[in-house]
């Protein structure tokens, strides 16, 4: 979707400033003893998966405002998707939310396959009602009390499963706005086990090279209680349903300055972290963009991963899910990519025989300043080196505003309606 030209042209402006940055940050490195081209190998090797959803303009509860050339349909999320990695070679997988991006498995393998795409985890959706639904999700699905309401979010699910199974996915992420808004609304404790049975219906829908995410959230749309409202719930509700249950945290759906980094410490400890939606957030599940609020947290979560890389059966699928209300979502999730890509690189930096060291020494002072040192290492060097020598564009988003990709698909997209309120 991009012209390769463009991508040669505005590199080849570039190229020469990398090229000097890179060789000052490898002599610097150096000094370190750490090779700066196995680092520009790391970045090469990593990837994550774009949401189909976040290719939209989203939304606040009071309103939406669309942006020109937004995608109409999957296949121009996927269009969309194909821009993203062909420019950052960061994001060669999509995770898709069913129903809002059904489509015949066969058209959408090929359209995936045309941008060099594969499909990550299956993202249900019984926090909504859909028009073809006989029963409501107003007062729960998974954990509805009426077994026919439940009945109907489970088979839901499966379907996404099903379809999941045509295009290549390997998991289903399932997170449910169930809970309470009102003392007394529900039995707490009949409500879980509500879920839990329901959970294990889908769970035995699971093919055996598939994986179940459980995906918990502290408040919202449920304001007084959620069912799965923390990851001491998802890890009770993934070591019930078996070995191919995990827990997938989402960076934005905790408490304010609760310790994530330890969160994700104890799931591996217990052999359930399976995956992560990357996001931001200042409030709560503010949906922003990866590394524009806390970068040292982004940081500080991938300390604990680069730190575990080598745990036997740690297999994560990282995902972005975020919501661009101001800003251009192609752009952003080009960013985001970029930032979560700076944290692992960063992460991977951290002198960890020293560190080591100084925590068996209680030298509370070094040890915290050798984190810092991967922090502040400025590796966009590295990152440039990767994608240019994978056919990338060293400045992403600068050679997307060359392409006037945007504006081309404003052409051919039909203008999207601006009323209502809402994240995507």
């Amino acid at each position: 979707m991009i012209d390769k030209t463009v991508i040669e042209a505005q590199n080849a402006m570039r190229t020469p400033d990398l090229d000097r940055d890179f060789d000052y940050l490898g002599e610097k490195l150096d000094r370190r003893g750490i090779d700066i081209n196995q680092m520009v190998d790391r970045a090469k090797e990593f990837g994550l998966a774009v949401p189909s959803w976040g290719t939209g303009t989203g939304g606040t509860r009071f309103a939406r405002f669309p942006g020109p050339g937004e995608p109409a349909t999957i296949f121009d999320k996927l269009d969309d998707c194909g821009v993203i990695h062909s420019l950052t070679q960061a994001a060669p997988t999509v995770s898709l939310h069913i129903p809002w991006d059904k489509a015949d498995p066969q058209d959408l393998t090929a359209k995936a396959h045309q941008h060099g795409l594969a499909f990550d985890a299956m993202n249900s959706n019984s926090f909504q009602d859909q028009p073809d639904q006989i029963h409501s999700y107003k007062f729960g699905s998974l954990t509805h009390t009426d077994a026919a309401t439940r009945a109907q979010a489970v088979e839901h699910n499966l379907e996404c499963i099903e379809i999941g199974q045509k295009i290549g996915s390997k998991a289903l992420t399932v997170w449910i706005g169930d809970g309470a808004n009102f003392p007394g609304q529900t039995h707490m404790g009949r409500q879980f086990e509500r879920y839990l049975s329901s959970m294990k219906e889908i769970y035995k829908g699971l093919p055996d090279n598939w994986r179940l995410f459980s995906e918990h959230k502290i408040y919202e749309p449920a304001f007084y209680s959620t069912v799965v409202q923390d990851w001491g719930t998802s890890l009770l509700t993934a070591q019930e349903l078996g070995d191919k249950a995990m827990c997938l945290v989402d960076l934005g759906h905790h408490a304010p300055n609760v310790n994530i980094e330890m969160i994700v410490s104890r799931l591996i400890h217990a052999g359930k972290l399976g995956g992560f939606h990357f996001n931001d957030s200042k409030y709560g599940d503010d949906d922003l963009d990866s590394g524009t609020i806390d970068p040292y947290r982004l940081f500080l979560v991938w300390n604990e991963l680069v730190d575990a890389e080598n745990t036997p059966g740690l297999d994560l699928a990282h995902m972005i899910d975020q919501s661009h209300n101001v800003t251009d979502p192609i752009e952003s999730l080009m960013i985001s990519t970029m930032e979560i890509q700076r944290a692992y690189i960063q992460a991977a930096l951290v002198d960890r025989e020293a560190l080591a060291g100084y925590q068996a020494d209680n030298d509370a002072l070094m040890a915290s300043a050798t984190l810092r040192a991967g922090f502040r290492t400025d590796v966009d060097a590295i990152l440039g080196r990767a994608r240019l020598s994978s056919g990338g564009a060293i400045d992403p988003v600068m050679t997307f505003r060359a392409s006037g990709y945007r504006a081309k698909v404003s052409d051919e997209r039909p203008i999207a309606n601006g009323a209502g309120g809402g994240i995507v």
